[in-house]
């Protein structure tokens, strides 16, 4: 973050308790609409997913799902990562991801990864900050908003001898 401001922001897990304020953000977030699965996995992630607070606000959250490679290797896939728009740019992103990042080591997976619209060049130079990679082209991912085609944006980490 810039400037050396630390900003007092807090990450509390979703659970049935809570899982509303999710379905809030994402409504104001995102262009689709998610499914119950989503919320399924969401909840099923653990410490993977997280809503960020600014003041008691729920401003942001991370939604992931925990995925088994063939060989039996863990990932993580982020479904989702949102602020709203009036606490963008002030380190929540950053803080939802690093803490993502430090759960994917301390569980040892394998890798991370996202699907991102092609245009959306701010998501890419974010993800690259952190040290992912576009390693694919999907074409026609999405289907109900323009450009249709994302990049797969992923993360691998070194694994241990004994996860090999």
């Amino acid at each position: 973050m810039g400037a050396g401001r630390e900003v007092s922001v807090s990450l509390d897990g979703v659970r049935d308790k809570n899982l509303m304020q999710l379905k809030k953000l994402n409504t104001v977030l995102f262009p689709v609409r998610y499914n119950d699965k989503y919320y399924a996995d969401a909840i099923a992630s653990g410490e993977f997913t997280k809503l960020a607070y600014y003041s008691d606000i729920c401003v942001g959250a991370i939604a992931c799902r925990l995925e088994k490679k063939e060989g039996g290797a863990m990932r993580v896939y982020i479904m989702t990562l949102g602020v709203l728009a009036p606490y963008r740019g002030i380190g929540i992103g950053s803080k939802l991801l690093n803490h993502v990042l430090e759960m994917c080591s301390k569980q040892n997976m394998c890798e991370i990864y996202l699907h991102v619209q092609t245009n959306n060049e701010d998501a890419i130079k974010f993800y690259k900050k952190f040290g992912f990679e576009i390693t694919d082209t999907i074409q026609n991912y999405y289907i109900n908003i323009e450009p249709r085609d994302c990049y797969v944006v992923s993360k691998s980490f070194a694994q241990s001898e004994a996860n090999k």
